[in-house]
C-alpha cells in the first residue's frame, strides 16, 4: 500500500462538472492505495457571495489567516459558469490501475480531519425544501456562518450557529463529518454537472457515510477515475436549507477494486458503516427513491441467503429508511440495516 497526497489546486479540481472518459487523471494509484485529499468547499468562494473568500470571511469576523490559501487560488483562478455548471469544488481525478468497466471500486473512509473551524449553510434562489417560501423578504441567498465550538455544557466539540443575525444566542449540534460527494468518472460525451447524483456517485449527500465506512461504486470506464469533494461538518438528513455545514476536510480513503467476476450485487449503489449496510435509491421522485433503495436493500439481503419475501418483511420490522437529500435535482433515499441483525448469515458481517 502507497499513501498519496493530493492537494486541491488550480491544477487537480474541477469547478462544478465531473470526469469523464479521456480526462486527463491528476495522480495514477495501484488497488489498495490510499488517497488523502484535502478537499475545498464551494461555501465563501461562489459567484453570489462575491467570488472572494477573503473578503467574504472577514467580513463575518473570521482572521484573514484562517483563510485557506487553496480555496483563494481556486476562487480567483479556476474558470467556472455558475449559470452553466454546478457550485463543487471536485479534487481528481484519480486513476485506479486495472480498473475496468463491471468493476466496483470500493472507497473506504479511514479518517476525516476538520481544515477549518468555520463553515457556511447557505439556502438561495429559491432552492432547498421550501422554494417560493425561503429565502424571505425577497432575498437570493442567505449564508449563515457556522463555526466549530467548545460545548459549554458537555466540553465536546460541536457545531454552533446564532439564532437570529446579530444574535448572542447560539444552537449547538454535533459534529458528523463526512464527504457529500464522492464518484467515479462516467462515458460522456460530456462532463455531468456536480449536483445531480447518480450510478456514478457524484453528490450523494449521504450523512452515515463518515469515518471508517465504505462506498461502493460501479465502475463506469476504464482507470475508474475517482474524484471527490463537497465536504461537509455535518447534515441533517434532508439537507433541507440547500447547504449543510459546508466546510473543509482532510480525507484520508484507502480505494479498493472489486473484479468483475467477484462483484455479486450488481448494478446498484450502496455502501456499509462497521454497524449498517447502507442501501442507496435515487430518482427525482422521492418516492421512487425511496423504492429503489428498498428493492437494493432487498437485493443485498437475497445475495446473504434471504428470500426475498423476508427480506421485505425484515426490512418492515426493523429496517429504517431515511431521506437523503431533497435539494439536488435527484432525490436520494438510504437505508441502515443492522449488520448485528444478521450474524446467521454470510460475510458482509464480518
Amino acid at each position: 500500500m502507497t499513501v498519496h497526497l493530493l492537494p486541491s489546486t488550480p491544477g487537480t479540481v474541477r469547478w462544478g462538472d465531473l470526469p469523464r472518459a479521456g480526462d486527463r487523471s491528476v495522480l495514477t494509484v495501484d488497488p489498495g492505495d490510499v488517497v488523502v485529499v484535502d478537499t475545498v468547499s464551494h461555501e465563501g468562494i461562489l459567484e453570489d457571495q462575491g467570488r472572494d473568500p477573503l473578503a467574504f470571511f472577514t467580513a463575518r469576523g473570521i482572521a484573514a489567516g484562517a483563510v485557506l490559501p487553496d480555496a483563494v487560488e481556486i476562487a480567483r483562478t479556476v474558470a467556472h459558469d455558475p449559470l452553466r455548471q454546478g457550485p463543487h469544488i471536485v479534487t481528481g481525478p484519480v486513476h485506479v490501475r486495472g480498473a475496468r468497466p463491471g468493476d466496483v471500486l470500493s472507497v473506504t473512509v479511514e479518517e476525516l480531519v476538520l481544515r477549518a473551524d468555520f463553515g457556511v449553510v447557505s439556502n438561495r434562489h429559491g432552492r432547498g425544501a421550501l422554494p417560493g417560501e425561503f429565502p424571505r423578504d425577497g432575498g437570493d441567498v442567505v449564508s449563515v456562518l457556522a463555526r466549530v465550538e467548545t460545548d459549554p455544557r458537555s466540553g465536546a466539540r460541536c457545531g454552533a450557529m446564532p439564532v437570529a443575525p446579530g444574535s448572542g444566542a447560539r444552537v449547538r449540534f454535533p459534529l458528523r463529518p463526512f464527504l457529500g460527494l464522492v464518484g467515479v468518472g462516467t462515458l460522456g460525451p460530456e462532463h455531468l454537472h456536480s449536483v445531480p447524483p447518480g450510478m456514478h456517485g457524484g453528490n450523494l449527500d449521504v450523512s452515515v457515510l463518515g469515518a471508517g465506512s465504505t462506498l461502493h461504486l460501479p465502475v463506469q470506464v476504464d482507470g475508474a477515475l475517482f474524484h471527490a469533494g463537497d465536504p461537509h461538518y455535518a447534515q441533517g438528513d434532508g439537507e433541507v436549507a440547500l447547504t449543510a455545514f459546508e466546510a473543509p476536510l482532510r480525507a484520508r480513503l484507502r480505494l479498493d477494486l472489486v473484479p468483475e467476476a467477484a462483484v455479486r450485487v450488481r448494478d446498484v449503489l450502496w455502501g456499509e458503516t462497521p454497524e449498517f449496510l447502507v442501501p442507496i435509491g435515487l430518482d427525482v421522485d422521492l418516492a421512487e427513491a425511496a423504492r429503489r433503495a428498498v428493492r437494493t436493500a432487498v437485493a443485498l439481503l437475497a445475495d446473504l441467503g434471504m428470500d426475498p419475501a423476508h427480506a421485505l418483511a425484515y426490512l418492515s420490522a426493523a429496517g429504517d429508511f431515511a431521506v437523503s437529500q431533497v435539494v439536488d435535482r435527484v432525490s436520494g433515499v438510504h437505508g441502515l440495516i443492522r449488520k448485528a441483525d444478521l450474524a446467521d448469515l454470510t460475510d458482509l458481517t464480518d
